[in-house]
């Protein structure tokens, strides 16, 4: 199958498996927020926070290992894809172990001495916390099957798992609306439980498929490849781990100056973020395998090519849901949710701002990945990300509120991101003017022009339905509009016209010819 055929098809079945899951995805959040209350919703996105904010930590190792793998199908190296793959498994292995002893010894003193838990529920936060710690480790030592999944651009399997896992959810869910045990308790172990049964299931998988992925640590040891991975998968965790600090962190701080309610908030806020950007994140996990393959096999410039272009087309994707629902976040969450805690509305727009920013230069990250000199730029963007929590603190002791603490992290993406462009000039060759011009100014413009477009209704409507409607309406297409004719070049229209065409034929090869005649 030729590569932008693969793409089309992996996007298609990926967006097909996003439109399932995210509705029951925010449904189910709906329904364990209702069954658990507030209070409780905090204490669970609190302490699953500390671990369940490994998903971060977990993307980055996969994309480590989905590296060094992208980049030897490329070059069509089998056995060296095999001694990658043992080699993460046992690097993989040894850090789950480490995190388990860490997040167990951390833990005596977080739920003991730190967090702000009532305390007739922190026999309960105890419990989560050592669900999620099993959770943790299952998720590390199943990288490198996530990995070998992404590489190989198996979507289907992916569609189908995540499918699965929100079906799943959806059953915790209504489980816990007539359940006569401890809720929090039981909504902890059976969402641990669903993670784990489906990281064993595609182990299992990966196993009987793929030859590469079957484990023979004594065959293909090879001392070399398991320095050379580890160092390169130590930067890049290490990156990870300051965006997982970076965000728990805040969580920790909010709690300290506000207590459990707003940790509701920021977590509803931070699964809205999640579900919007799966629009993106979809894209990218499409694009991704293509962008190393193409530098695997020593195309530098295709490869930049790809990494520009899903950098533009990533954030003008998010952007079509974020504008309308940043204008309407107020109405859509009374939707969602009987109870809105307060500070949940502006923390949803601090946060999708923040994640559009981020994903202005999500293709050059991923570039820079693909190339593996990694080391003085992880350790620069961690920096600047780090600084997310003396600046949080500093302002809730000067008495400011809790939404400062999300403008400035907004302010410190926008520097990450300015960084993230210039360290990608001399590490990838990136010709930074290009990209400012032909990606980051045309995006922008076309998306500030659209909110103007969709901001026209929302000042003259009442609130309502049909303000929501005819809103999303203004925003799709004021954006469909100017991203027509100032976003993209004719290079890119070309493309997407050749994706439509490639699309519909796989409909019906007769709407490819209406679509051509058009």
């Amino acid at each position: 199958m030729q590569a932008a055929n693969r793409v089309v098809m992996n996007t298609g079945l990926l967006y097909g498996k996003m439109l399932v899951t995210i509705f029951i995805s925010l449904y189910s959040t709906r329904l364990v927020l209702s069954a658990l209350g507030a209070r409780d919703f905090g204490i669970f996105n609190l302490i699953a926070g500390v671990i369940a904010m490994l998903s971060f930590l977990n993307m980055a190792m996969t994309l480590s290992t989905q590296r060094y793998m992208s980049v030897h199908l490329g070059g069509g190296d089998m056995e060296r894809l095999k001694k990658i793959f043992n080699a993460s498994i046992l690097l993989h292995l040894l850090l789950g172990l480490g995190l388990v002893i860490v997040f167990e010894v951390a833990g005596y003193f977080l739920l003991g001495h730190v967090l702000n838990i009532p305390p007739e529920r922190l026999t309960a936060a105890r419990i989560i916390y050592h669900f999620m710690v099993v959770s943790a480790f299952f998720t590390i030592i199943s990288v490198p099957y996530d990995a070998t999944i992404n590489a190989r651009e198996n979507m289907l399997l992916v569609a189908l798992t995540g499918i699965a896992e929100a079906l799943l959810k959806l059953g915790v869910a209504l489980t816990l609306q007539n359940a006569g045990t401890d809720r929090l308790v039981l909504f902890a172990g059976l969402t641990a439980a669903t993670a784990v049964g489906l990281l064993l299931f595609k182990r299992i998988y990966c196993s009987l498929k793929y030859p590469e992925s079957r484990i023979r640590i004594g065959k293909y040891k090879d001392a070399a490849l398991l320095k050379e991975m580890l160092f390169y998968g130590g930067w890049n965790m290490f990156g990870a781990v300051s965006v997982v600090t970076r965000n728990q962190g805040l969580a920790m701080i909010l709690n300290v100056f506000f207590g459990t309610i707003v940790n509701a908030a920021y977590g509803i806020a931070n699964q809205v973020n999640a579900q919007l950007s799966f629009f993106s994140v979809t894209l990218m996990q499409a694009l991704n395998p293509q962008i190393m393959k193409s530098e695997g096999q020593g195309n530098r410039e295709r490869m930049l090519k790809l990494a520009m272009i899903a950098s533009k087309f990533s954030f003008s994707l998010l952007a079509f849901f974020s504008i309308p629902l940043i204008l309407e976040t107020p109405f859509v969450l009374g939707l969602w949710l009987k109870d809105v805690p307060e500070y949940t509305i502006v923390f949803c727009r601090l946060i999708l701002l923040s994640t559009m920013v981020n994903q202005l230069s999500v293709g050059i990250q991923v570039g820079v990945q693909s190339v593996g000199k990694i080391r003085k730029y992880q350790l620069s963007v961690s920096a600047l990300l780090m600084l997310n929590l003396p600046v949080a603190y500093l302002l809730l002791q000067m008495g400011m509120p809790a939404w400062s603490v999300l403008a400035a992290a907004l302010g410190i993406e926008i520097i990450t991101c300015a960084y993230r462009i210039g360290a990608a000039e001399k590490l990838i060759g990136l010709p930074v003017k290009s990209f400012l011009s032909g990606v980051v100014m045309r995006a922008v413009i076309s998306v500030l022009l659209a909110f103007c477009i969709a901001l026209l209704p929302y000042r003259a409507m009442d609130e309502g339905w049909t303000r929501l409607i005819v809103t999303c309406a203004a925003s799709t297409l004021g954006l469909i509009c100017t991203l027509n004719w100032v976003g993209l070049s004719a290079y890119e229209t070309g493309k997407i016209r050749d994706v439509m065409t490639k699309v519909l034929t796989r409909i019906h090869p007769r709407l490819a010819v209406i679509k051509k005649a058009v």
